[in-house]
Order: C-alpha cells, then sequence, then structure tokens
C-alpha cells in the first residue's frame, strides 16, 4: 500500500476491548480515507504498529478483509511498546506500516476441511482465519477449531468459542493443561484433542499457530495421522522489526519470516522447527 514501507500512516483508534487481564483489541481506522479506502490484505499477514516516541511492534491482523471500515489487532502486553498500546483509549492515535508478510492459504484451500489448532495466548492469527470462513462459508468444508491452553484461565474469546460451536458444520474443541473450576471441556495437551476431532486426512489442511514446540508435537501427530507435510501450514514467531527482511533479526535459516513468512508450508521449515539456535 506504502510506496515507502519504512513510513507509517496515522490510524485512529475506533474501539478498545479488553479481551483478558494482558489481552486487548485494538480496532484502527486510517485517518486519511483515501488510505482507508487503498489498504488491503489477506489474513495471517501482520502490520507494524508504531507508538510515537517509544517504538513499533508487529502485530497480526484478525479483522476479515471485506470489512471496509474497521483494522483489528488483537495484543498481549508483554513489552514496552504493547504495554504502551495498552494504556491508549479511543480516540487516541497510533501509526501503521504495512501489511507485510505471507498469509494463510485460504485461496488455494477452497472446497477443503480447515483445521485450526492453536496453543496458548499466541491465537490472533488464527481468528482472521476463522472470520475468513465463516463470512464465506460455501466456499469450504468443515471447520475444525482446536484450541489448547496452559491454564483455563487463559483462554480469551471464550463467548467467540460458544457461538463458533452451535454454528453448521463447525466444530470446536478446547483444553487446558490446568482446568480451573467450571472448565467444561477437556484437561490435557491440545495434541489429546486431534482423535476427537477425527480429521479427514484426504481432504483436509491444518493451519497451526502457537509456541513452537507444541508445533512441532502437533506437527507430528498430524504426520502420524496420515495428513500430508504439504497440507500443514505454521505461523512462526520471531522477532521481527524492520518488517521488509533488511535487519536479520527474524532470520530462520534463509528465510526472514517477516518477507517469506510468517505463515509458512511444513516442508519450508521441517529441517529447522525446534532446533536449537533458530
Amino acid at each position: 500500500m506504502n510506496a515507502n514501507a519504512y513510513l507509517p500512516y496515522e490510524a485512529e483508534i475506533i474501539e478498545r476491548r479488553q479481551e483478558s487481564p494482558s489481552v486487548f483489541t485494538l480496532r484502527l481506522s486510517f485517518t486519511d480515507p483515501a488510505v482507508h479506502a487503498a489498504y488491503r490484505f489477506a489474513p495471517g499477514q501482520f502490520n507494524m504498529l508504531y507508538l510515537p516516541m517509544v517504538g513499533e511492534v508487529p502485530i497480526s491482523i484478525v479483522s476479515d478483509p471485506q470489512d471496509e471500515h474497521m483494522l483489528d489487532h488483537t495484543i498481549r502486553a508483554v513489552g514496552r511498546v504493547t504495554k504502551g498500546l495498552a494504556r491508549l483509549q479511543a480516540g487516541d492515535r497510533v501509526g501503521v506500516r504495512g501489511p507485510f508478510g505471507r498469509g494463510w492459504p485460504l485461496a488455494q484451500s477452497e472446497g477443503q476441511n480447515i483445521v485450526l489448532i492453536t496453543g496458548g495466548l499466541g491465537c490472533a492469527p488464527s481468528v482472521s482465519v476463522i472470520n475468513y470462513v465463516l463470512r464465506r462459508r460455501e466456499q469450504f468444508g468443515r471447520l475444525t477449531i482446536i484450541q489448547g491452553v496452559k491454564h483455563s484461565d487463559d483462554l480469551i474469546w471464550r463467548q467467540s468459542y460458544e457461538q463458533w460451536s452451535q454454528l453448521p458444520d463447525v466444530h470446536v474443541y478446547l483444553a487446558a493443561d490446568v482446568a480451573g473450576p467450571g472448565w467444561p471441556w477437556r484437561e490435557g495437551r491440545v495434541t489429546s484433542l486431534l482423535d476427537e476431532a477425527r480429521i479427514d486426512k484426504f481432504d483436509s489442511v491444518a493451519m497451526l499457530c502457537g509456541p513452537e514446540i507444541m508445533m512441532r508435537m502437533t506437527v507430528e501427530a498430524l504426520l502420524e495421522r496420515g495428513i500430508p507435510g504439504d497440507d500443514i501450514w505454521l505461523s512462526m514467531e520471531r522477532s521481527m522489526q524492520c518488517a521488509v527482511g533488511h535487519c536479520g533479526h527474524c532470520q530462520i535459516g534463509g528465510n526472514f519470516v517477516c518477507r517469506n513468512g510468517p505463515v509458512f508450508p511444513y516442508p519450508e521449515v521441517q529441517p529447522l522447527l525446534g532446533k536449537e539456535g533458530f
């Protein structure tokens, strides 16, 4: 969108939602109507959100590409920039660079079953897929959503999961390593849900995001169940600082997560997945 990928555009916070004690969503709109009208992105891509005099940080886009009015980013307050963003309210303004990177293979997955498997609090990239598929329901087969968290209190969008589970041909499976009082779903690791989900190995595309060790274990379990490696996609997390493949902070082997990812087909990252130093 921007002829100069290093320069941010100004956006106003239209709405702020607190999803959990440490996770919040900022709904943005570009202040320049021409910029807002020209902006395009694909699910799985990210923006660099800039907070003046503090810094910038890569954040996944969770809204639907056809939402012409709003641009949503769900953020976990864990560092200097994200904690600064957490203090902002509706009416405040931030800078936005992007979109950057490779998104999920949704266009080539039309007609197939979509299996989303996420772990921990890093599930924002998967929400963009859910929004996309539900808005284009007739273009996809069964939607299976599998989410695991360390503690049941970590689950965000609980109401959304309950609503999604009531939709036709949408199946939701949730698990917590530690289940607190009143937890109605499974206790255990996210991989324990795979048998219950009964994934069709012949007609499914699996999309994973979360901690790298969780994704590695899940990929192994999917391969054992006959899912081809080419049908497994992973959203990788690395320290992305420039977003254009120049600084090298997000390099993984010969790839840069900001430019060649953050979404990768499993065969591209298989040699380095979980390897110390990468």
